[in-house]
């Protein structure tokens, strides 16, 4: 009986201490704890705002430097920018470098609190958010929700959870001379970088080069493209107010909007450290010439020309489900997506059938200003009609050279929205590689399509062109799949999908024509720091570097002093990189044999 009472006693012990430690960890405080707060959005994206409608919608006021802001999608008047000067963003970078240097001697741990900060307003603000990126470039809610939301939370969480490991020091290999020494690399912030981003997304391209440079140790400069510089200034408060609700210094942020003129001052200013360029490859070229000016080192993403490949083996059951992937790879963001599908290339099986699929779907899209049409809308408006003309004239050249034009090709009046910038939803097909049209990047709603006879003639054409940002394949057959995947030119592949790579944070960057240098995950994170290799002496009680008095200098001896010196560093050598026959004919040269 007394031992059964002493099981129950120690039984309901062990309760009771369980639940305190239970109690213990869920009631304790977490430093790293998301802290409220919140930002007023402006009263444009409000239901039912209206704004004037501006008879000729154009960024240029006329005998002023002002940038007058307006929404694609209606032409309506948003508000007019200050643009930065050469003098404001001399002060813009002291303030950042004055700022880095405290925020540099933060702990990943603060860091991570702040992301944790900004990741639940982003949460809890989607809409806001969206809906300030749709009425800035135009896109729909959808397009906001994928292209801007999703991948900024994605970014946040994996820096939230990676981080860290991708910038702690590293042990790395040593050889038989130096075992006596410890070698490493750490990563630690350059300091001052800037990010100069394009307006297609203009709330991920702006915020994303912050989450890394910041939880790199670093401030940062960010340019927001003049197309976008209404919405520049909201969407940069996001992460200083994060920075102040954690009791950090906002000025580690700094935003600036500039003419082209200006920004040659911002990108050769020698209190950067290193350049995110997001753009076109003209600009590109300023930019590089620019920040060479200063040794400034430039990561350059210039979109692409990205091919998805549809082999012959695609399933039945498989075929709809890839058509509606292309569909959203072609059309999100009206086209204008750096990553987004520009040609499809397709075998002969399954060339018609996707032609006919495809034909009445695109026919039936829908363009309109989401925020203001009361019927659904399936595609959004484009950021300005300057690059209509050059679209009608590759379209007809196109034409005139073979290609069918199965709907679409030409600029779009809408009817209650006719300062809005539309292009038709277009269907152009039997295109091939040497026509203009599928070798110039279009950023439009323009599906094309090119026929291929064979997976050897499908890696050929998605070679053809200078550019080799993003690819995508779909088919059955693993051999073929893998084969794509290993031959085509690109700095990204989904196999079966699209664009997914950067959903989980792998390097995003292309090569030839499309740039160099990557950012998000490991590489973009570490290409934000000075990466700076260490060694140390394992045991220096015992052992140190010494030089061995034949080799010291000045060389002490006779006549035969060059030669003797000469034989121990060959015996050197020996020791420490020959087979074992080499490192006894290293030990002699080293005793002098």
């Amino acid at each position: 009986m007394e031992r059964f009472e002493d099981y129950n006693t120690y039984i309901l012990g062990t309760i009771g201490a369980a639940t305190i430690i239970l109690f213990y960890f869920l009631l304790r405080s977490d430093p790293e704890a998301a802290v409220p707060y919140n930002v007023t959005p402006p009263e444009q994206i409000k239901p039912g705002w209206e704004g004037e409608v501006l008879e000729d919608p154009s960024m240029k006021v006329s005998g002023s430097s002002l940038i007058q802001c307006y929404a694609p999608a209606t032409g309506e008047a948003l508000g007019r920018v200050n643009p930065s000067t050469p003098s404001s963003i001399d002060r813009a970078v002291a303030k950042a470098r004055e700022a880095q240097t405290q925020w540099a001697q933060t702990t990943f741990a603060q860091r991570r609190k702040v992301l944790k900060t900004m990741l639940k307003f982003v949460l809890e603000n989607q809409e806001t958010i969206a809906r300030m990126a749709c009425l800035d470039s135009g896109k729909t809610m959808v397009d906001a929700s994928l292209g801007e939301i999703l991948v900024t939370v994605e970014k946040l969480r994996w820096t939230i959870r990676h981080g860290e490991e991708s910038l702690k020091s590293e042990r790395r290999a040593g050889n038989l001379l130096m075992a006596y020494k410890w070698h490493e690399v750490v990563w630690q912030p350059l300091g001052v970088v800037a990010a100069c981003v394009s307006w297609n997304y203009p709330f991920h391209n702006l915020i994303s080069p912050i989450i890394a440079s910041i939880f790199a140790g670093n401030a940062i400069i960010v340019k927001g493209s003049e197309n976008t510089a209404w919405s520049s200034s909201y969407f940069t408060s996001i992460a200083t107010s994060a920075l102040v609700a954690c009791g950090h210094d906002p000025n580690i942020v700094q935003s600036v909007v500039c003419w082209p003129n200006v920004a040659d001052y911002l990108t050769s200013h020698p209190g950067i450290s290193h350049i995110t360029f997001i753009g076109s490859r003209p600009v590109a070229h300023h930019v590089c010439a620019s920040a060479a000016k200063a040794l400034t080192p430039v990561c350059v993403e210039l979109g692409g020309k990205d091919p998805a490949i549809v082999l012959d083996d695609l399933s039945r059951n498989d075929f709809k489900r890839v058509a509606s992937i292309l569909m959203r790879g072609v059309f999100q963001s009206a086209g204008q997506n750096c990553i987004g599908i520009e040609r499809v290339i397709a075998l002969p099986n399954v060339y018609t059938s996707l032609i006919n699929h495809l034909t009445p779907l695109i026919s039936s899209l829908r363009p309109g200003s989401i925020l203001n049409d009361s019927s659904p809308v399936d595609i959004g408006a484009c950021i300005s009609a300057a690059n209509f003309a050059t679209l009608e004239t590759l379209i007809q050249d196109a034409v005139a050279n073979g290609a069918r034009l199965l709907c679409g090709g030409k600029r779009f009046i809408h009817p209650n929205y006719p300062q809005g910038h539309y292009f038709t939803p277009t269907l152009i097909v039997d295109v091939t590689p040497d026509m203009k049209i599928a070798q110039q990047e279009l950023f439009a709603p323009v599906f094309l399509i090119m026929r291929a006879e064979s997976v050897d003639d499908a890696i050929r054409i998605a070679n053809s062109t200078p550019y080799a940002l993003g690819a995508s394949v779909y088919g059955s057959a693993t051999r073929d799949l893998e084969r794509v995947v290993r031959e085509v030119h690109a700095g990204m592949v989904a196999v079966n999908d699209f664009a997914v790579t950067y959903m989980v944070q792998l390097p995003f960057g292309g090569v030839k024509g499309s740039g160099y240098g990557r950012f998000a995950g490991k590489e973009g994170l570490r290409s934000l720091c000075n990466q700076k290799a260490i060694t140390r002496d394992r045991c220096p009680a015992l052992i140190k570097t010494s030089i061995p008095p034949p080799m010291d200098l000045p060389l002490k001896g006779g006549t035969d002093v060059t030669e003797r010196a000469w034989k121990m560093a060959v015996g050197i050598v020996w020791l420490g990189y020959g087979d074992w026959r080499g490192k006894i004919k290293g030990i002699k040269g080293l005793v002098g044999l």
